[in-house]
């Protein structure tokens, strides 16, 4: 028995294999060719590329912060300087009034020495004298005054004996 339907190749089968073996040609070659990226795709690239961005960011962040806690402990520790300098001036110049203040108690209590006719300069424990004296005694005595007061470095003496 033959059996024409098994052993003859219609036209419709020559179409269909001819159809898919065009169509593997086709993939084929479509296999060489780049295809435009899915949004998918372009959305895990974009991620990708923000995380790398964020990433970059707290690294210059972290960076900013260092130097800026080094400059604050350096702007600190100057400051803690100036401070202690300032500090030491000021101590210097109550130091000072301090002496000059002494001087003239010790001046005004002499009997011969007029507190309000000599002035008195003090820098940095250093007293000068200006003024009259009525004698040279008392001239003297007004040095002596002056270096007994805590705090005097040395004495200028530049008063003047006026006897009258």
């Amino acid at each position: 028995m033959y059996n024409s339907t098994m052993t003859s190749f219609h036209p419709t089968h020559r179409v269909a294999s001819l159809l898919a073996v065009s169509a593997l040609a086709l993939s084929l070659a479509a296999c060489g060719k780049t295809e435009e990226p899915t949004v998918g795709q372009r959305l895990d690239s974009a991620v990708k590329k923000t995380g790398q961005a964020t990433a970059d960011a707290r690294a210059k962040a972290e960076a900013a912060m260092q130097s800026a806690e080094t400059k604050m402990e350096q702007g600190a520790a100057s400051a803690e300087a100036t401070a202690k300098q300032a500090a030491g001036a000021a101590k210097g110049a109550i130091d000072d009034a301090a002496i000059t203040a002494q001087v003239n108690a010790g001046l005004a209590r002499d009997p011969d020495l007029s507190a309000v006719k000599i002035n008195v300069d003090t820098v940095n424990g250093k007293v000068t004298l200006n003024g009259p004296a009525p004698s040279t005694v008392a001239r003297d005595r007004a040095e002596t005054i002056t270096k007994a007061v805590s705090g005097v470095i040395s004495v200028n003496n530049q008063l003047v004996v006026n006897p009258s």
